[in-house]
């Protein structure tokens, strides 16, 4: 019996968006929502077997659980991909706790009162100004962007500019309930929990994870033992992960990386266009030039070098981020912390400390003048 080559695509199509969305609702997409359905049996073999991940599938909720594996540097973000900050993630936090048995709808002066408490309960103080509204209103609108509430009367968004505002939610507390991960019952605090969502129970399974939940596998990030399993399996790895997701996988002596190249599936795909993927391309080629791989940077040199570079490029570069060169090099930064470019680590007695990864090597031999019309390119990451 031959297999049928419009399963495999339509399987494919489904396990990279159940990657890329862990909580996928049926009324925001129907029609992929419709291929998870029909090739759920499938799936659930795939993510439990290759990659030690759970599927729940309800009647308009699939919920990807993935365990073994905690990504760096991957925050929530905002709907216009801002990064979440401490204050955003605590009112989320106090939301969820305070949604989660229900009711299904809610006035946003009852759900205040129930966050207020829930605060209270955890020794959380809270002063209610305007930072904190805003913060609020971030989270609520998170959770609604996700299909976790859906606002019936009014907006949320009010409530930023006045403290009297409300509005009436509609709770999904179903859904609510699959946010938690299953190592989040019993824990006894964050390190407890940091161990067991990155447990190296099962060592492939932890391994091809890695490769498809980061966008590079360096060889420091193992054991001896882990680096050589993960180069004598890796063709069979490479079938696996093409045939979930459409990865190829690329090796060096220094790691490997998985890429898609649709460059569609990463949170944030590189090389990308824009002001801050334009500057981070141009720092790359700096920094490479200057000092290499094995210099360490002071977050001063690099906002430095950044604010040069936005000189030189004020005619073509967002007009807010050069007029703010610091703020252009912390966007700068974090994208390529993120994309796993540069790494960062603490210095006693002073700032943070920065140096370039093997992997942004890939792009030093760009021209300058290919890049600042550059879009996305290849997505993901080369050397």
């Amino acid at each position: 019996m031959t297999a049928d080559p419009q399963a495999a695509i339509e399987r494919r199509v489904a396990a990279r968006h159940l990657l890329a969305h862990p909580l996928t609702c049926k009324e925001h997409d129907p029609d992929t929502f419709r291929l998870i359905r029909r090739h759920e049996t499938e799936l659930d073999r795939w993510f439990t077997q290759r990659l030690g991940y759970r599927l729940h599938l309800a009647s308009d909720t699939a919920r990807l659980f993935k365990s073994g594996v905690v990504p760096e540097h991957r925050p929530l973000r905002t709907a216009t991909g801002r990064a979440f900050h401490h204050l955003e993630y605590v009112y989320l936090v106090l939301a969820i706790a305070s949604t989660v048995a229900g009711p299904a709808v809610v006035s946003l002066r009852d759900l205040l009162d129930r966050i207020r408490s829930a605060a209270a309960e955890a020794d959380v103080p809270l002063v209610g100004d305007g930072t904190e509204r805003r913060a609020l209103v971030t989270a609520l609108r998170w959770m609604i962007d996700h299909g976790l509430a859906n606002e019936l009367h009014a907006q949320v968004d009010a409530y930023v500019n006045d403290a009297a505002a409300d509005a009436v939610l509609e709770l999904r507390p179903d859904r609510i309930t699959l946010l938690a991960l299953p190592a989040l019952s019993g824990f006894e605090g964050s390190e407890d929990l940091l161990a067991r969502a990155s447990r190296r129970e099962a060592t492939r399974q932890w391994l091809r994870a890695r490769l498809v939940e980061d966008p590079v596998l360096y060889r420091e990030d193992v054991s001896d033992s882990e680096w050589m399993e993960l180069r004598r399996r890796l063709g069979e790895e490479e079938r696996f992960l093409d045939e979930m997701f459409g990865l190829v996988l690329e090796a060096r002596a220094e790691g490997v990386a998985a890429i898609d190249p649709t460059g569609t599936l990463a949170d944030r795909p590189f090389p990308a266009g824009g002001t801050v993927g334009h500057a981070a391309l141009l720092l790359i080629d700096v920094l490479r030039a200057e000092g290499g791989a094995t210099s360490w940077w002071a977050a001063e040199d690099l906002a430095r070098r950044t604010a040069a570079l936005a000189s030189e490029h004020t005619g073509h570069w967002a007009a807010d981020l050069v007029a703010a060169p610091d703020r252009l090099a912390r966007q700068v930064v974090e994208l390529l912390i993120e994309v796993r470019l540069i790494e960062r680590r603490a210095v006693p007695d002073a700032a943070e400390e920065f140096r370039l990864l093997p992997a942004a090597g890939r792009f030093v031999a760009v021209e300058r003048t290919r890049l600042a019309s550059a879009d996305a390119g290849q997505q993901g990451v080369l050397w």
